[in-house]
């Protein structure tokens, strides 16, 4: 079954006196199964915000089927919003209060009774135990977006849905932050994510849709998206100068940022990048060192988003 169920799903924002109508969605099919880790990308204005806005009731749909959790959005919007906890890209908070308070507030307007609330569990969870009491005003950049992510988890919902959340966070707080989405996603919940950092999508999620100008253009298993790549450029370091590029390798137009080191473009589907390393080893070469300049799905973004 799936979390989630869009059908038709479009937005027309209309025209004002400085803009023309801007249609933001185009019809968007799309599907989220339960229990997944699924990822929306797409380039700044693509639709990504304007889509999660539309399910977190936070902007009005122009036409289309949204269902959460087996709860349409129009028949039983209370409930369908129950079903959806948000972590949005703005960090907003209460100067005024802790962290603790926070939490017991954001759980007391989902209607969760005290007893339930489990505002110890979510600190714990996100990192910031030792915060609880603090004035949210001292807290730092990174840990203001954790609070965000408790926030968006106090009634205990069974999709959580994370807008770029780890915009501003350093490296070992990010790392942080995704073992507890890996943790919530083996314990069953839904996470959709949308980020700009690639690699985070390519290591964590087995399901990736990709939206542009406001159409979903792609949505695929990660390893079905992978196989698209046309394109991808492997870099060899020999164990001495190449002063001559051999003849087998022609074919493939490779350059030389150094004389030790080739930078080879080819194309997966029709070359393995084994047959490449052993043409290099034929011509008498030894390899020292193998990279490829960009991940593979940031290759595939990159084709998509500029041919569509």
């Amino acid at each position: 079954m799936n979390a989630i169920e869009i059908k038709g799903l479009r937005k027309t924002y209309a025209p004002s006196k400085k803009y023309p109508e801007k249609i933001a969605l185009k019809d968007v099919d799309l599907d989220i199964p339960k229990g997944s880790l699924f990822a929306l990308l797409g380039p700044n204005g693509a639709g990504k915000s304007t889509l999660i806005n539309i399910m977190a009731g936070l902007v009005n749909k122009t036409a289309g089927e949204v269902n959460l959790w087996g709860v349409d959005l129009d028949q039983d919007a209370r409930n369908a919003k129950n079903a959806i906890g948000v972590v949005p890209q703005e960090i907003n908070f209460d100067p005024f209060f802790t962290p603790a308070q926070l939490l017991d507030i954001q759980a007391g307007l989902y209607g969760v009774p005290t007893s339930e609330r489990r505002t110890k569990e979510l600190l714990d969870l996100v990192g910031l135990a030792d915060k609880a009491n603090a004035y949210t005003r001292s807290l730092s950049g990174g840990m203001r977006r954790r609070l965000m992510v408790a926030k968006a988890m106090v009634h205990n919902p069974p999709i959580l849905v994370l807008d770029e959340p780890t915009a501003g966070v350093d490296v070992e707080l990010r790392q942080m932050l995704w073992e507890n989405v890996k943790k919530l996603n083996r314990e069953g919940k839904t996470i959709l994510l949308t980020t700009h950092y690639l690699e985070e999508a390519e290591q964590l999620c087995d399901q990736i849709a990709i939206i542009n100008n406001g159409e979903i253009i792609a949505n695929e298993s990660k390893d079905t998206l992978l196989g698209r790549l046309k394109d991808k450029a492997v870099v060899v370091r020999v164990d001495r100068a190449v002063e001559t590029i051999p003849e087998s390798l022609k074919p493939f137009r490779p350059s030389q940022p150094n004389s030790r080191t080739l930078v080879i473009s080819y194309s997966p589907s029709d070359t393995p990048v084994g047959k490449i390393l052993a043409l290099i080893q034929g011509a008498g070469y030894e390899i020292v060192d193998v990279a490829t300049q960009k991940s593979d799905l940031e290759n595939v973004f990159v084709q998509l988003t500029r041919a569509a």
